[in-house]
């Protein structure tokens, strides 16, 4: 047992890491408040803590219970689904107005409110179903193979949630000479309004 704990986390983080690399509503968003530097360590935190609770539950065993309550997986598709729509329409809004000179800096002033970064972020998380699907039923279902090691493999896994996070929130304020250039965050919202755009439309179909 000792000689394949290392193979099941290293299983682990490699798994839990290519379900959340992919560019979607939650990387965005955490992309973009890394590179205003604002409540990057809230937003940060809830991630990946809103992962690790995500992915003790799917290695207990409760995957099942999730694909038994397809009303309360609609619903959340919904309202997902409708908020990544209006988030997506504001960063469209403010790709489309902001001009050069309107442009954000890195440091700049009126970044809004740390209280609605943080609630942005909680329900960016929690109101994705898929989050669901890929946390506690996908990824507890690749744990339970490994046995009396799935934890070691969820504990990968967690890990990997907050690698790939603090290096995305913190990791961003790196592109500060970029983000000085006119037009720079024009195209930062855009992506973003892209992706959620994309994530809430995809949920909505889904759903209806």
């Amino acid at each position: 047992m000792t000689n394949g704990i290392l193979p099941a986390a290293f299983a682990g983080f490699g798994t839990g890491l290519s379900l959340i690399v992919a560019i979607g509503a939650q990387n965005a968003f955490v992309l973009r408040q890394g590179a205003r530097r604002q409540a990057v360590l809230a937003v940060v935190g809830i991630c990946a803590a809103s992962d690790a609770v995500l992915i003790a539950l799917g290695v207990a065993g409760l995957g099942a219970v999730v694909t038994t309550w397809p009303l309360v997986l609609t619903a959340l598709g919904l309202a997902g689904g409708g908020f990544l729509l209006c988030y997506g329409l504001l960063a469209a809004r403010r790709a489309l107005r902001r001009t050069g000179a309107q442009a954000l800096t890195v440091r700049g002033a009126a970044v809004g409110s740390a209280r609605t970064a943080v609630l942005t972020c909680l329900a960016l998380t929690w109101l994705n179903p898929h989050v669901y699907l890929d946390t506690v039923l996908l990824l507890g279902s690749v744990a339970s193979d490994r046995g009396s090691l799935r934890w070691v493999f969820g504990l990968g896994a967690v890990l990997a949630s907050l690698v790939w996070f603090a290096g995305l929130g913190y990791g961003a304020r790196f592109l500060g000479t970029v983000l000085a250039r006119p037009g720079a965050w024009r195209v930062l919202d855009g992506l973003v309004a892209a992706t959620m755009l994309a994530t809430g439309g995809s949920l909505l179909l889904r759903t209806l």
